[in-house]
């Protein structure tokens, strides 16, 4: 059997980031959190938690705080079925989503669930390749994926399609390509790149030029919003969601930079695979939202 106040602090740690913060949020003193999270560590006989900043749990203690979320959720349900008068706490719903739909569509979407249910969003932002990592982590309940296989242990729906294309501002086009997009300039010419990890750029110049590695000298602007005003704002040139980019296009505030290519990002979403009522209803909503309102994503 599992002492869930041992459980209770280990997640405290990990959502939290680090013992002080989770002591805080559980009401406990700094040492007294660290030796429930050793206790529990004791009883399961193995390390579940690398003491790294933040924290970070192992894969035992992956599955550990899956299982723990899990048994929060189904007795969340259950206590909902059983008073569903009650005035009972509100449910934190974990959900892990990339920084461009969280920018567009997604609480729009949601937003009749949210009307509907005493819950509290907990949401997670990453890049649309990585949001699956917190879900197999049991970081999350969910995730908005660009991923097409399932998560062990979850389920997966096909949500739609958004379209990035490659725009600046015509001033900034007619300063550094002048006669189109030239490959000899592609590192002279400032780019702007959420981050890093950021793939969508270096995609749409290998479509274009029929190669993989490039140079690009770019801002690093990791925030949907801010990234787009700078782009609109002559910083650089660089990859925005026909939901952010339409607009402005269309009043010639921006230009297509080449209007024959685009690239296409499948969305997903991923949950447990638990019987869940509250799960389920988001999901619903998700799929009833994107197909009803024609703002959202393209259903191709």
């Amino acid at each position: 059997m599992f002492d869930y106040k041992l459980l209770q602090a280990f997640e405290a740690v990990i959502r939290e980031g680090g013992f002080d913060k989770a002591a805080k949020s559980i009401h406990l003193t700094q040492s007294a959190v660290s030796q429930r999270v050793k206790l529990l560590e004791a009883h399961m006989g193995q390390v579940l938690l690398m003491r790294t900043t933040p924290p970070m749990p192992t894969p035992a203690g992956q599955r550990i705080l899956k299982h723990f979320l899990q048994v929060k959720q189904l007795e969340s349900d259950v206590t909902r079925e059983m008073s569903p008068g009650s005035k009972e706490n509100l449910v934190s719903l974990a959900i892990a989503l990339n920084e461009d739909s969280l920018a567009t569509w997604f609480l729009p979407c949601i937003a009749p669930f949210l009307s509907q249910h005493s819950v509290v969003l907990d949401l997670r932002v990453d890049d649309q390749d990585q949001t699956h990592q917190f879900l197999g982590d049991g970081q999350v309940l969910g995730c908005i994926s660009s991923r097409s296989e399932a998560v062990q242990g979850c389920k997966i729906s096909f949500l739609g399609i958004m379209d990035y294309r490659l725009v600046a501002t015509p001033a900034f086009a007619k300063k550094w390509f002048p006669h189109g997009l030239d490959r000899e300039r592609m590192d002279k010419v400032p780019a702007v790149i959420f981050n890093s990890r950021d793939k969508l750029h270096t995609t749409m110049l290998s479509k274009i030029f029929k190669e993989d590695h490039f140079h690009i000298s770019s801002h690093f602007v990791p925030s949907s919003e801010q990234f787009a005003w700078a782009i609109a704002s002559g910083f650089g040139y660089g990859m925005l969601p026909d939901q952010q980019s339409s607009e402005m296009l269309d009043k010639g505030t921006l230009v297509n930079l080449c209007p024959h290519e685009h690239v296409r990002v499948r969305l997903y979403w991923h949950r447990w695979n638990i019987s869940s009522p509250m799960i389920e209803a988001l999901t619903r909503c998700l799929e009833k939202g994107l197909s009803t309102n024609n703002f959202i994503l393209d259903k191709l």
